[in-house]
């Protein structure tokens, strides 16, 4: 099933609750793929505080807010299959994050001519947010990852970019089909490589 939702309004993220509650008729929700994301053209030169401030929200405060509101329902399937290991088919929360928030990899993705700062630092703060729901809801039995879609032709991407969106989804999914707890906390490429923070 797939619901829309504006991750930024909470009134349509309880909408979306609603309308997977009422399909799943008491089963649980066993993954959530947060998949908000904004980018604006800004430098450390012009990027200011209200850009900062909407990026922030859409891409770290929408997937904190949509998965805060679907817990019960991930918590729901993962009491379920509670003699389960970690998995998608157990109760996970994806967060669709990017290269572009790895520190580590900042010295080789960063572009002079296109930094991207607002959307940078917004991806890294969401990898921070998996790490901690990695860590807050093990217990529970959510598995909480990110992962980074590659350079997708896309609005966003642009048609410049190396994979189509069938070439980034179905890596994508061999990715979900294959998360344990070995994944859990971390952040992972389409095609399955491990990306440093």
């Amino acid at each position: 099933m797939f619901v829309l939702t504006d991750a930024t309004n909470p009134d349509s993220i309880k909408k979306a609750v609603k309308n997977v509650e009422e399909h799943l008729e008491g089963a649980g929700l066993n993954l959530l793929l947060n998949n908000a994301g904004i980018m604006s053209h800004v430098n450390l030169d012009n990027v200011d505080s209200e850009d900062m401030i909407n990026v922030f929200k859409t891409n770290v405060v929408g997937p904190m807010q949509v998965s805060q509101a679907f817990y019960p329902l991930l918590k729901e399937s993962a009491d379920a299959r509670s003699q389960e290991p970690l998995s998608c088919k157990k109760a996970a929360v994806v967060n669709i994050s990017s290269v572009l928030g790895s520190i580590e990899r900042t010295s080789v993705t960063y572009d002079p001519a296109k930094q991207v700062v607002s959307y940078r630092i917004s991806k890294a703060a969401l990898n921070m947010l998996t790490k901690c729901q990695a860590e807050g809801y093990r217990t529970d039995g959510i598995l909480c990852t990110a992962v980074h879609p590659g350079w997708v032709k896309t609005d966003m991407g642009t048609e410049g970019a190396l994979l189509t969106t069938e070439q980034s989804a179905n890596g994508i999914l061999k990715v979900l089909g294959s998360l344990t707890e070995k994944e859990n906390g971390i952040l992972m490429a389409w095609d399955g490589k491990v990306i440093p923070w």
